[in-house]
């Protein structure tokens, strides 16, 4: 898999995302520390950091499944950090969690079906998972675990995100699936239609992936520029994240 660098943001001018000041966490716990950053309709993010820096918080806080102690959320122009998680997703945002979160007792129509909305239809989704057809009437905890997050995320995409946020979805999968994964994530980049924070410990790949980056640590940004600048000062992976850039 290899990107196309040209195919950037769609239009830099248009805000797909835009966090100002954002304090969260759970409960009394504060998590994510005075948080800013914007991301541009069609561009590609990664968020990478050590683990337990609140990487999962922040897709979670832009989904409305933490509490926010202050701070606004822009998504495409409107504020949304006041609107329940479903009426997020109604607008146009989408996670695919880290854990997945499948139901193991439906089969994988069903489970594409359940997260149906705007029109989008279950052959799309084949189109971008051919092994989920061939599995259709199979039971969700009867799929391996690579065919488990490709459902999770063809069942995310059958809400016709327009943002796409991906938590780890590479994590504990073969090489083998993990590329054609990557493939699928290129495909959508490339599409016009999405715009794609993800959020990976695979540094190599989200800087392959990605146009940008932004770096996490205890909560708080320590680096938010584009992937080129990483490359160039391999320093940057190192100081924050313990990892070099080969």
């Amino acid at each position: 898999m290899t990107p196309d660098k040209t195919k950037m943001a769609n239009d830099p001018s248009k805000t797909a995302l835009n966090l100002q000041n954002v304090i969260a966490g759970y409960g009394d716990t504060q998590v994510l520390n005075d948080i800013s950053f914007s991301v541009a309709e069609g561009e590609r993010l990664a968020v990478i950091g050590r683990n337990g820096v609140g990487k999962s918080t922040l897709l979670n806080t832009l989904m409305g499944l933490t509490d926010l102690h202050s701070g606004s959320i822009e998504m495409f122009g409107e504020e949304i950090q006041n609107l329940p998680s479903h009426k997020r997703a109604i607008n146009g945002l989408g996670l695919v969690p880290q854990t997945r979160d499948i139901f193991p007792s439906l089969s994988v129509e069903e489970n594409l079906m359940s997260g149906e909305r705007q029109g989008h239809k279950i052959e799309e989704a084949y189109a971008l998972f051919p092994r989920l057809k061939e599995r259709r009437k199979n039971g969700g905890s009867q799929l391996s675990g690579g065919e488990q997050q490709m459902l999770s995320i063809a069942r995310t995409l059958m809400g016709g995100p327009k943002l796409l946020m991906l938590d780890e979805p590479l994590e504990g999968l073969a090489p083998v699936i993990c590329d054609m994964l990557m493939d699928v994530f290129e495909q959508l980049a490339s599409d016009g239609k999405h715009t794609i924070v993800l959020v990976e410990q695979h540094a190599e790949l989200a800087l392959e992936f990605s146009d940008r980056m932004l770096i996490l640590d205890t909560g708080a940004i320590v680096f938010h520029g584009d992937t080129s600048e990483v490359r160039q000062n391999p320093s940057i992976l190192e100081r924050h994240v313990g990892l070099g850039v080969t």
